[in-house]
């Protein structure tokens, strides 16, 4: 598929349409190394992926409901179902995870951006290999620290759940360039 097809065509598939089929390592470490391959300003590689597979993910599927049952204002059994079953559902969810400059010699906003940036390489790489993702981002992430085992400076921003799956997600639309794009030609 060419990139620009690849951009276009590329859906979030959620968990619940994923099926059975395990994804190999070898594809998961392909998909890894196109994150990493990200834009960075000044370098400081910010990205950090903790790789949840097999039985893990029934403890991520736990860890979520303890920290989300413990932390709702408004606690919702339907959701705390759903957050759970995502981890159970998915074949593989990787904790999106950033590690901040100790010299803060840029913006924060900047590596964030870069993190972001190694997600759409990683949702894209996912997309041509067939492999749907999503990336979640519920407030309990920020309370996962201790399962995922982060290190001091890192920070949890959500988990990108991947598997593969049988229907084609529907169609989507953009706003015309005409709405989104000025043009200053002096």
């Amino acid at each position: 598929m060419e990139l620009s097809e690849l951009i276009r065509t590329r859906r979030s598939v959620y968990p619940g349409s994923y099926n059975d089929r395990p994804i190999a390592d070898q594809l998961i470490e392909e998909m890894l190394e196109a994150a990493r391959w990200a834009p960075t300003h000044k370098k400081t590689q910010p990205w950090r992926f903790v790789v949840i597979r097999s039985e893990a993910r029934s403890r991520l599927a736990d860890a979520i409901g303890e920290v989300y049952t413990k932390t709702a204002q408004k606690f919702s059994q339907i959701t705390h179902d759903k957050m759970r079953s995502n981890a159970i559902k998915s074949q593989i969810a990787i904790a999106i995870c950033m590690k901040r400059d100790p010299k803060e010699s840029l913006p924060e906003w900047e590596e964030v951006a870069a993190v972001a940036m190694a997600v759409q390489n990683l949702w894209l790489s996912s997309h041509e290999k067939g492999i749907g993702g999503y990336w979640s981002s519920p407030g309990v992430v920020q309370h996962l620290g201790d399962f995922l085992e982060l290190e001091e400076g890192e920070r949890c921003y959500g988990l990108f759940y991947m598997g593969y799956y049988d229907e084609k997600p529907e169609d989507s639309e953009r706003l015309p360039l005409a709405e989104v794009v000025r043009y200053f030609d002096r």
